[in-house]
């Protein structure tokens, strides 16, 4: 008696693992349609309409929007400031979140205490760590006009003056995400094996030898990942901008994302709106990829 052949499996079970899947992504591919690609395509397809205040599109016109904004000052003026933001916070803002890292990483007595102070801007949210600054940069009662006078020197219009306003934003911005980089870059020392210290120091190597031949590579992930979140984050950066200038002083701080509020919330032209959120995403996308293409081969995997 000849043995029964293997039966061929059906469609429907063979598709079993493949259904299985996407049954436990679902919840996930229904947010992620509700909330970020159909808003991503509902703003697409605005950029090349007129749209009425409803925000509903009323007349095409294809890359009108786009030749509109390159041929703007107000726009052009928005596209440096915000890359002289990107510059002026994602550097120094890294670089100062490490260093407390590496002090904060120090086996000292009492060191949890400045790691608390150091994280701390982490729990206090945007607008009322605004709040705070606006009194800080207040002209007569503020605390940096109040050093100037101190030392002799005249006081400078932190908000007010266009050749200061965006170093003042950049200041507070930097303070407000240096919590989230400091944990980051804490935790990333903190999984360096000690092994490697021990075997440095036998051979003689002294601290900076440590901290150019051991520290940064191996920390080279953490640092990756928090360059990447530091630029998206400052080319999406609003809240301290419309409490603390509102986009001024003549145009100073006007961020693309500030332009972007202003232009759909303020003047209800959402056509224009739509086609400066989408030349960000192209930025930004852009931005991203230069960052896995360069800075990735500098990364060190253990």
């Amino acid at each position: 008696m000849k043995a029964d052949a293997p039966r061929k499996l059906g469609f429907w079970r063979k598709s079993l693992n493949a259904r299985t899947a996407l049954l436990y992504l679902f919840p996930s591919i229904l947010l992620f349609a509700v909330f970020i690609f159909y808003p991503m395509f509902r703003t697409i397809y605005l950029s090349f309409f007129l749209t009425d205040q409803q925000g509903a599109a009323a007349l095409f016109v294809g890359f009108e929007n786009y030749a509109y904004l390159f041929e703007s000052k107000e726009f052009r003026n928005s596209i440096k400031a915000t890359v002289l933001f990107v510059l002026y916070t994602v550097p120094t803002g890294v670089i100062i979140a490490l260093f407390l890292a590496l002090i904060a990483n120090e086996k000292l007595k009492g060191i949890g205490f400045f790691r608390t102070v150091y994280s701390s801007t982490m729990g206090i949210s945007v607008a009322a760590s605004s709040v705070v600054w606006l009194f800080l940069f207040h002209p007569s009662i503020g605390m940096f006009n109040r050093l100037l006078n101190v030392m002799n020197l005249p006081g400078v219009q932190w908000l007010l003056d266009p050749d200061w306003a965006l170093v003042s934003i950049s200041i507070s911005t930097i303070w407000m995400n240096i919590g989230f980089s400091f944990l980051i870059l804490l935790g990333g020392l903190q999984n360096i094996d000690e092994y490697l210290y021990e075997s440095a120091k036998i051979d003689g190597a002294g601290y900076w030898y440590q901290l150019r031949r051991i520290t940064i590579p191996m920390l080279s992930p953490t640092l990756f990942f928090i360059i990447t979140i530091s630029l998206i984050n400052a080319f999406q950066t609003f809240g301290q901008v419309d409490i603390l200038t509102k986009g001024g002083p003549s145009q100073a701080t006007n961020l693309i994302v500030y332009s972007i509020y202003r232009e759909a919330f303020v003047n209800y032209q959402f056509g224009t709106a739509s086609a400066q959120a989408v030349f960000l995403f192209i930025c930004i996308l852009i931005v991203t990829i230069l960052q896995f293409k360069l800075g990735e081969k500098k990364v060190h995997y253990q």
